[in-house]
């Protein structure tokens, strides 16, 4: 039985009608060829596709997008990073000459890492007292706080151009400073927040020199009486490091109750203080008051 419009096996097939009464001719029959049913398999050795013909060049046709472009490295490998001219290979670390520093907590962990970031021109002719932009990024190489000193004066002898830093968690989000307080002896510091609120100070020994011991720059309270409730210290690394080498070694202390972002600005003040008094740059030495 066969349904009413539906064509009989035994009949031709019939053409197809298209729009705007244009007939297409019937799609064709398989004539035996390889794939069809009740075909043969083919030879050994038979490769199907085009098959180019000996000694004669390949022509690749463009297709409809225009020219395929050229093939890239793959997608994880190392992008190449220019050189430096005049370097011997293997040598390139040691063209950088901007401060790296590792943050760790009080196992030893590195947590932190932090990287000055400024030209050669301001470094050799700013030293010690030169601006920058230091940016904290964590171990994912996330940013997480950013740090911006301006070029201010480093001798008490000018109280209307101390030093300051400000501070950035996340960066762009300023969450506070870290401003030096005029003083003729001391080296003093107001912790301060995002609207330039003192809340903390920080006070220094009258002479910063570390000489087989550390130096201890205590936090107190906004008034900046009472007992200390932190501390950053300047450790002491033995006298060959100490004589021999620019690496300093600082630790922080501070109540587990406060305030992250006051955290963050106590880190950029250790900074600051790094670079005041225990820079060196050169063969000049480090400074050990506030005069010099």
């Amino acid at each position: 039985m066969f349904i009413p419009g539906y064509p009989s096996p035994q009949q031709p097939p019939y053409p197809n009608s298209q729009q705007g009464g244009i007939a297409l001719p019937p799609y064709p029959v398989g004539s035996g060829g390889y794939g069809d049913p009740g075909s043969n398999a083919p030879p050994p050795g038979f490769q199907g596709g085009y098959q180019p013909v000996p000694d004669q060049p390949i022509m690749y046709q463009p297709g409809p997008g225009g020219p395929a472009p050229h093939p890239g490295p793959p997608y994880g490998s190392p992008v190449p990073v220019p050189m430096p001219t005049g370097v011997p290979p293997g040598l390139e670390y040691l063209t950088q000459t901007n401060n790296q520093y590792e943050i760790k907590n009080s196992l030893g962990q590195k947590i932190f890492t932090a990287k000055e970031k400024n030209d050669c021109c301001t470094r050799n002719c700013c030293g010690a007292l030169r601006s920058f932009d230091m940016k904290i990024k964590d171990n994912a190489d996330r940013e997480v706080i950013r740090l911006i000193r301006p070029y201010r004066c480093a001798s008490c002898w000018c109280p209307c151009c101390l030093q300051e830093m400000e501070v950035q968690a996340p960066p762009g989000t300023v969450v506070g400073y870290v401003k030096q307080d005029w003083h003729p002896c001391y080296p003093k510091f107001s912790i301060q927040g995002p609207n330039k609120e003192t809340l903390m100070k920080l006070e220094g020994p009258c002479m910063a020199c570390n000489c087989c011991s550390d130096v201890n720059f205590d936090l107190k309270g906004k008034d900046g009486t009472g007992d200390p409730i932190g501390r950053i210290s300047k450790q002491w690394t033995g006298l060959l490091k100490e004589a021999f080498t620019d690496a300093d070694n600082f630790g922080i202390q501070f109540p587990l109750d406060m305030d992250v972002k006051m955290k963050a600005v106590l880190m950029g003040a250790c900074f600051l203080i790094d670079f005041m008094f225990f820079e060196k740059v050169g063969d000049a030495n480090q400074r050990n008051t506030v005069f010099s």
